[in-house]
């Protein structure tokens, strides 16, 4: 399928998780079959205004599948400068974030609060569109909350707005990640516009997302909390296919290139977490996998408990 001009190998994307879709994971991902990546979201303002932590966040591992870099604002015009200037050129696909629930981020007027104003919404849409020559696409939630749904209305506006592409996330703002998401209102979304839609909530595998395809209409679906630990299930196939402490090796590797060890260590240990969560005997090793300032103590733990 493409979006736009980039064609994708797959339907199957990694959608973005704050703190967890750093490069080495997102390396991981498109290594297993994931058809585009998508970066942490980046503060627009702080890739023109501040310093490395918002620019680290757009690393990357060259591959050949297409990658897109998320960015989140409500200003248009600090949108059309990171543009301008060519801060997001090296991504394929640049997407915006319309759908983060966090409070601190939606007091700002910004993530899922834009699906209050729809009219600053499409003002920032038309900025990037109007400014790059990369496909623009758009994130989102089905609503703010339960009485004011209005995703459909939404993509109307993101197409309309020049969006080449937009993922939608089946539940509001208000239910967090808590309840079932809401498929029946993202086929809504599907059948009123021409653009590719790609649904995105409570995927668990590649079986699921060809099922909700199917069933729902959409291009393509997002995958993101069940790909935790899992980098692997872009593959279809399952972890006992896969060398999985090669894998954790791997991540930390890619993850050396750029940042310092005592760095990568504490950045790994959510992914570690997650990486052993659900192998039997992990609870007796989680507390010193995860807590551990020493590299090569981490992997020959790691190595012990996958053993077989």
């Amino acid at each position: 399928m493409k979006i736009k001009n980039i064609t994708l190998r797959t339907p199957f994307i990694l959608t973005p998780m704050a703190g967890f879709t750093d490069c080495g994971f997102r390396s991981l991902c498109a290594d297993f079959d994931a058809g585009l990546t998508t970066t942490e979201m980046v503060s627009a303002r702080g890739l023109l205004f501040g310093g490395d932590g918002s620019k680290s966040l757009l690393y990357f591992e060259e591959n050949s599948n297409p990658k897109s870099v998320q960015i989140f604002s409500n200003e248009p015009d600090v949108v059309a400068e990171i543009l301008k200037r060519g801060l997001l050129k090296d991504f394929d696909i640049v997407d915006i974030n319309m759908g983060c629930p966090m409070p601190k981020i939606v007091k700002e007027g910004m993530g899922s609060a834009l699906l209050l104003d729809f009219d600053k919404a499409s003002n920032v849409i038309k900025s990037a569109v109007n400014n790059t020559s990369q496909p623009v696409t758009v994130k989102f939630r089905i609503g703010f909350t339960q009485d004011t749904i209005c995703a459909t209305d939404f993509a109307k506006m993101c197409e309309d707005s020049g969006a080449s592409a937009i993922c939608v996330h089946g539940r509001t703002k208000t239910q967090l990640y808590s309840g079932l998401a809401d498929w029946s209102v993202i086929e809504n979304v599907v059948d009123s516009v021409k653009i590719p839609v790609f649904g995105n909530g409570d995927v668990q595998n590649i079986l699921e997302a060809k099922e909700k395809m199917e069933n729902f209409g959409c291009a393509g679906i997002g995958i993101g909390r069940a790909s935790l630990g899992k980098p692997w299930i872009f593959s279809g196939l399952s972890e006992n296919e896969f060398d999985i402490p090669a894998i954790i090796k791997k991540h930390f590797t890619i993850l050396e290139k750029y940042f310092s060890e005592k760095l990568v260590l504490l950045h790994m240990r959510k992914h570690l977490a997650c990486y052993i969560h659900s192998f039997p005997k992990a609870k007796q090793y989680r507390q010193k996998i995860v807590t551990s300032f020493d590299k090569q103590e981490i992997f020959d733990l790691i190595d012990e408990l996958f053993k077989k």
